[in-house]
C-alpha cells in the first residue's frame, strides 16, 4: 500500500459513505414571467448616466438628429432607413475598417431585448444591430428599442435569446474606476448611450445576413 492509498483511505473514512441520492435543490427562486414596468427600466437607465428618449416610430429620426446632426455615423446593414435624419452621413457597416468606424462620431442600432430590472440593453448582431465592434469604438451609441422587447427580468431575457449569437449586454455608458474609485468612461466602449423607447411592433429584427 502506498502513501496515496493511505491517505485517500483516510479521506474515505472522514467523509463517510456516499449519499444515496443527490441533495434536493432548492427551485424557489424567481422564474421569467414577472409584469414589465418601462418605468422601472427608464429609471435604472438614467441611474447607469444613459439618457432615454421616448418617442414615435416616426419620431427617431428628429431624436437622432438632435444628438448626431450633421455628423458621420456608422449604421447595421438592416437598419430602417427611415430613422436617419437627411443631417447625418450614414457609413454602411458592409465590413468597415477599424479605423473608419472609431473615427465616426456615433452609431445608431436596434435592441434584441431590455431587462427592467437591471437597466440591461442586448444586442445580438441581427442585421439592425450589427457586429459588436461598431457598437464599441464611436463615442455615441443611439439605440431603438421597441416596447415590447422590454422584459421584466433576467430569466424573460434569457428565453428570448438564442445563446449561439454572439450577444452584447449594455447597461449605461462604459465605464470604470481607477484604484482611487476615480469613474472614467468611455475606456471599454462609448461615452454616451442614448436609448429610444418606441411603441412596440413599429419594426421586427431581421436575421443577420448570411
Amino acid at each position: 500500500m502506498t502513501s496515496r492509498d493511505v491517505i485517500l483511505g483516510r479521506l474515505r473514512a472522514a467523509l463517510g459513505p456516499p449519499p444515496s441520492s443527490p441533495p434536493e435543490v432548492a427551485r424557489d427562486y424567481r422564474p421569467a414571467g414577472g409584469a414589465v414596468h418601462i418605468d422601472v427600466l427608464v429609471h435604472r437607465l438614467t441611474d447607469y448616466r444613459a439618457t432615454v428618449h421616448r418617442c414615435s416610430d416616426g419620431g427617431v429620426a428628429q431624436v437622432v438628429d438632435a444628438i448626431l446632426g450633421g455628423r458621420r455615423v456608422v449604421i447595421p446593414a438592416g437598419l430602417p432607413r427611415h430613422w436617419l435624419p437627411d443631417t447625418v452621413e450614414a457609413l454602411t457597416d458592409d465590413a468597415l475598417p477599424t479605423d473608419e468606424i472609431a473615427a465616426a462620431h456615433g452609431v445608431v442600432t436596434a435592441a434584441a431585448v431590455a431587462v427592467a430590472e437591471t437597466g440591461t440593453v442586448i444586442l445580438d448582431a441581427a442585421a439592425d444591430q450589427g457586429r459588436r465592434i461598431i457598437t464599441l469604438l464611436p463615442d455615441v451609441h443611439i439605440c431603438v428599442l421597441r416596447v415590447d422587447q422590454v422584459v421584466a427580468g433576467v430569466p424573460d431575457a434569457l428565453a428570448r435569446l438564442d445563446p449561439r449569437r454572439p450577444l452584447t449586454w449594455i447597461s449605461g455608458p462604459s465605464a470604470t474606476s481607477d484604484i482611487e474609485l476615480n469613474r472614467v468612461e468611455g475606456v471599454h466602449g462609448p461615452r454616451n448611450l442614448h436609448v429610444v423607447i418606441i411603441p412596440g411592433g413599429a419594426h421586427h429584427s431581421a436575421p443577420a445576413p448570411g
